[in-house]
């Protein structure tokens, strides 16, 4: 019997209409856990690196990791993984709800779609029924409103829905996979779906999930669910109240924008607005806010309530989580009520929150200094917030300047020209970020931007806080219960920061504090996105339920093989390698790690260049980022290895 995974993947072969159940190798799980893991072991065995992304020969993997659909608290996260049309490297999105433990009790990992479908379609999962279903009289629906037709047509309001809107369908760069309360967005993964004729991947099962310790499993949970309590208790003094606590930043359920309103950039400009954010503002905002937060909301077999049930005027009831509503409102230099109003829309689209507001405000930048024209802009409304919806329009219908702005604000930049490189400022790997003004270089963000596989800020960082403590008390109350700990010297580390200045950072001018930090908050994200946790429960929140000196107890009671910290350790480093592979065999080279030019106001080149340095040596990586042999070997990843040899990226003889 298999313990925590069910040792079955569906296989669909769109191009011939044919349905496959797989069984798999336990040895892989013991080796990546599964998740994002195995996820990258297939697409490297399948997907060769000149593959483009939009190829019937691209593979769109749905998977549950490996405690997804136990009684793990958190345990709930969809990994989808692809080739993004984007970056045109791994890409890799996270999304909660109850999408993957409802394919773990149909008697499935994973989603393995391959091929194209000549027309659009959906996958139907009922237990050991699997159909592929006639989507024609889905064509332009919106991804809630697709789910909820498609629970009317199958009877059963159970059902649990992964779906594309018309952006998707459409191809659009950053188009977005919705699933209700949650959403796998980033990298353009949407679009694969849709260049793929799938409109949605409808689930229902009834089988259990068996692991193997029951009864030390669930000791373990209910030590978690104790822990989540008693924390949530004890908000953390000295940090932003929607980070003081577990879960996802809680921007739903208070009103808290003084820093990202005073930090991030309004509209696509390179200035902040420090001057924004007043008690009359927080207090509008807070009205707006309650007036349409039905009720908070969370994720399969989880405590927390990071999302929110949002209905207004003349507007579907939707959920939202995070920081989607600031974004669309800060694009537009607008209102909070515009923010929930435009989100209700871009969901039902299916885009990305982080990338198609910063589109739609780098056009309007563009015609402001007339790189683009009037004509490129025809029937372009003259109200700002319209300007906004009708963007909105025709980058998802593909239609005039939205067909370009489609590609996102790297790949419209080269088709525009005239100058239009320069606006397209926020991009790391070609990708949109947060778009932050910040001031003084800080050395952990500077690597966790430039070499963070997920190209995703708030998915990268973790439990080392984001800023030293204003005072030695504040520091060392924090201090005496930091459990998490991978490392004591990461205490040091902590007590060692300063508050102020280019010396604020304990790594100056030696990098090793800096690599000690990210390399512990990517190891989290790489369990995390492996096993299918939340990362708002492990690798995202300061003092987290989950943490390295656990995780080794919860995977070997559920899945029955031993794991201690040292081989969990050896395993995300081997997935974390694996990763670096796939996106080096596609072309990925140190030149292409920086963030924005513009991030932070006050820069240190000498200093950065030896960061990279010392990360990558730190990795075990040659000067260009790329895993040396003997790194590669000592993983068990010697068929990587061998590839690079191959390929002529690792010469022969080089170590």
């Amino acid at each position: 019997m298999r313990y925590a995974e069910t040792g079955f993947n569906l296989e669909v072969d769109l191009s011939r209409g044919n349905i496959e159940r797989v069984e798999t190798d336990p040895r892989l799980t013991e080796l990546y856990l599964g998740g994002l893991g195995t996820n990258t072991k297939m697409l490297w065995d399948r997907v060769p690196p000149e593959t483009d992304p939009f190829s019937p020969d691209n593979l769109l993997i749905f998977s549950s990791g490996l405690l997804g659909g136990t009684l793990a608290p958190g345990a709930n996260r969809t990994i989808v993984t692809t080739i993004s049309p984007q970056t045109r490297l791994l890409a890799f999105s996270m999304m909660g709800g109850f999408w993957a433990p409802e394919l773990k009790y149909a008697g499935y990992d994973k989603v393995i779609l391959r091929g194209k479908s000549p027309d659009l379609v959906y996958l139907y999962i009922n237990n050991d029924k699997v159909e592929i279903r006639d989507a024609s009289h889905l064509s332009g629906k919106g991804s809630n409103e697709t789910a909820e037709l498609i629970r009317e047509e199958l009877q059963d309001p159970r059902i649990q829905v992964s779906a594309i809107g018309l952006a998707g369908e459409n191809r659009v760069f950053f188009a977005s996979i919705e699933q209700g309360r949650s959403s796998a967005s980033r990298g353009g993964i949407g679009a694969v779906m849709g260049d793929k004729g799938v409109k949605a991947i409808a689930v229902r099962g009834t089988r259990d999930v068996n692991v193997a310790r029951p009864a030390e499993f669930m000791e373990l949970c209910s030590r978690v669910l104790q822990f989540i309590k008693d924390r949530e208790s004890k908000p953390i003094p000295g940090v932003m109240p929607i980070l003081a606590g577990l879960g996802s930043p809680q921007e739903m359920k208070l009103i808290d924008e003084e820093w990202h309103t005073t930090n991030f950039m309004w509209g696509n400009s390179r200035t902040r607005r420090k001057d924004f954010w007043t008690k009359e503002i927080e207090e509008k905002w807070r009205g707006t806010q309650e007036s349409v937060r039905k009720r908070l909301i969370s994720c399969y077999n989880c405590p927390m309530k990071c999302g929110a049930t949002i209905s207004m005027p003349g507007v579907a009831t939707y959920m939202m989580k995070c920081f989607t509503k600031l974004t669309y409102t800060m694009a537009a230099y607008s209102d909070l009520d515009f923010g929930f109003r435009i989100a209700q829309r871009a969901t039902e689209y299916g885009v990305d929150g982080f990338s198609a507001p910063q589109v739609m405000a780098f056009a309007l930048e563009l015609h402001e200094k007339g790189i683009l024209t009037d004509n490129d802009m025809q029937g372009m409304p003259s109200d700002n917030e319209e300007k906004f919806y009708w963007l909105l329009d025709r980058i998802v219908r593909r239609e005039g300047i939205g067909d370009i702005l489609a590609d996102g604000t790297y790949w419209a930049a080269q088709k525009i020209g005239k100058g239009a490189e320069e606006y397209a400022h926020n991009n790391i790997k070609k990708q949109e970020q947060l778009p932050l003004k910040l001031g003084m270089l800080n050395p952990v963000y500077f690597l966790m931007y430039s070499t963070g596989e997920k190209i995703n800020i708030t998915q990268i960082e973790g439990q080392f806080p984001q800023s030293p403590f204003a005072t030695k008390e504040e520091t060392e109350d924090f201090i005496k219960d930091w459990i998490q700990v991978p490392d004591e010297k990461f205490k040091d580390y902590l007590r060692k920061w300063e508050f102020r200045g280019e010396f604020s950072n304990p790594n100056y001018p030696d990098a090793q504090a800096s690599c000690d930090i990210v390399d512990w908050q990517e190891m989290m994200h790489y369990i995390d996105d492996a096993v299918g946790m939340c990362a708002g429960l492990s690798s995202f929140p300061l003092k987290p339920p989950y943490h390295i000196h656990n995780y080794p107890a919860f995977i070997s009671a559920a899945a029955g093989f031993d794991v201690d910290e040292a081989s969990l350790t050896r395993i995300t480093r081997r997935n974390r390698n694996l990763v670096r592979a796939v996106n080096v065999r596609r072309g990925l080279r140190r030149a292409d790690e920086k963030p924005p030019e513009d991030h932070w106001k006050k820069r240190f080149p000498e200093l950065e260049a030896k960061l990279l340095d010392a990360y990558y040596q730190f990795k075990g990586w040659d000067n260009d980022g790329i895993p040396t042999k003997e790194t590669l070997k000592d993983l068990d990843l010697a068929y990587v290895a061998e590839d690079f040899e191959q390929r002529g990226i690792i010469k022969n003889g080089q170590s």
